[in-house]
């Protein structure tokens, strides 16, 4: 599979981004996933590819840019919809499935039939979960940071805390991944210039 190049990648947020500031928000999330992943790929007890988890990382909240209007506003009522929405932007884009689903299954820690019943989400009926553990590293590691105002790292416990609400098998499944792989330095990153470490009120979407 031939995948994008970081410049590709980077001038398809460009494209498809309303604005400059939606363009630093989302972007510069995507690029500290992809950090972030890329410190957890050697802990995988199975074969990674590396560069496809880079690859999807930066892509992963590309349909982000689909939920801002033309001055930037966010429309945070149809935000489950974003994975979706990337990946329906990076299928038309001629890109690979094997990329587009890095956009609908790293909502959470999986998003299930049974979920979108119960909750009474705004989604096609299907099962949006983490299949490979390339698909599996971008889902976690994209729990460690949000786009929230301003943005900032989140800490394992914080968002274990924050998965709690949509029941205890949402904090089994993410204790398991912390299990699995670890946590990532968090500090490094933040020394590096990036955000803050504190809790944020929504992570890791």
């Amino acid at each position: 599979m031939r995948l994008p190049t970081d410049d590709q990648i980077r001038a398809l947020h460009e494209k498809h981004a309303p604005t400059p500031q939606t363009l630093e928000v989302v972007y510069s999330h995507c690029t500290i996933v992809a950090a972030l992943a890329e410190q957890l790929v050697s802990r995988s007890r199975h074969p990674v590819d590396a560069a496809l988890v880079r690859a999807g990382a930066l892509l992963h909240d590309i349909g982000v840019y689909r939920l801002f209007d033309g001055d930037g506003r966010l429309d945070h009522a149809s935000y489950i919809r974003h994975g979706i929405l990337g990946h329906d932007l990076l299928r038309a884009e001629g890109l690979p499935e094997a990329l587009c689903r890095f956009c609908s299954c790293h909502t959470g820690v999986g998003v299930t039939r049974a979920d979108i019943r119960r909750q009474n989400l705004d989604l096609p009926e299907a099962d949006y979960v983490a299949t490979t553990p390339e698909e599996e590293l971008v889902m976690y590691a994209d729990k460690f940071h949000t786009k929230s105002t301003p943005p900032s790292f989140v800490t394992a416990d914080a968002y274990a805390a924050h998965v709690a609400r949509f029941g205890e098998e949402k904090v089994t499944a993410f204790q398991a991944l912390r299990a699995r792989y670890g946590e990532p330095d968090l500090a490094a990153l933040q020394s590096a210039g990036s955000p803050s470490t504190a809790p944020a009120a929504a992570p890791g979407a």
